[in-house]
Parts: structure tokens; sequence; C-alpha cells
């Protein structure tokens, strides 16, 4: 089965940098997991959950656009052209900044905000972005 990023390219669009989701962000959904295992097994259903939405994110950005899907039953997408995103903001609290994982927010023109949870690496994939970004305006 092939990821949902995968299966929208168009042709000779080329993925620059995919970003997962941390299991640090999971981690309320896995310890709730944990102590309520022993109640009738409610503790699988967090886990499942907690499965369901590391195997569901996704977010990527290729050389014309930036791809982004949650949702497993029901789904939700971003996608944005690269000339439209006006600004990538990183949301990190305590936990964030000390596991390393965040909410990127991209704004584009004449589009919402558009907040992606729980993203591992959240600083790297902005440099990676604005860097292309950036190239891709000089050449």
């Amino acid at each position: 089965m092939t990821s949902y990023v995968q299966s929208t390219l168009i042709a000779e669009e080329k993925v620059i940098y995919e970003a997962k989701i941390s299991i640090w962000s999971l981690l309320p959904l896995l310890v709730s997991g944990f102590f309520f295992l022993f109640f009738w097994g409610i503790g699988l259903l967090f886990w499942l959950a907690a499965f369901i939405r590391y195997r569901t994110t996704e977010l990527a950005f290729t050389h014309k656009r930036v791809i982004a899907k949650f949702g497993f039953i029901s789904r939700q997408t971003v996608e944005l052209n690269l000339s439209k995103v006006e600004s990538l903001q990183v949301n990190q609290g305590i936990l964030g900044r000390i596991f390393n994982f965040g909410t990127l927010i991209i704004s584009g023109a004449g589009n919402p905000q558009a907040p992606i949870p729980g993203i591992s690496n959240p600083m790297t994939f902005r440099r990676s972005f604005m860097e292309f970004q950036d190239r891709a305006g000089k050449g």
C-alpha cells in the first residue's frame, strides 16, 4: 500500500523532504493505554488510536507543493503550491523542545492556517523547506 504523498505525486514531481509524526507526541495516548489496560482492555483502544495516528499522518514537500494528510476513516488533506506558501511557523512547548517535536503551521495565500501537530524534527523540516524555497527563487 503506497502512502498518500506518493499516490498524489504528478508527473516528474519529486519528494524533497518527508516528515513523520513523533512518538513523543503520542505519549499521552500510550501512557493512558498502559493505565487503562487492566480495565476491560480499554487501554488497547488508546494504543490503537496512537498507532492509527502514527501511521496515517503524513507530511512532505516536493519541488512543487507541500502535502499533508491526517486521518484513517475520515481524511483531511492540505496541499499548497510552493509559490502560495507565505509562512511556515513552528510551535514547540517545553516537552516538544526536549524531545524535538512540535506543530508546524503553514500559512498560504488566501488560505487559513493549516496546523500539523506532533511532527518530529519540525525545525529541520522548516529549514529544509526554507533552503529549498530560497534556491528555487534564485534559480
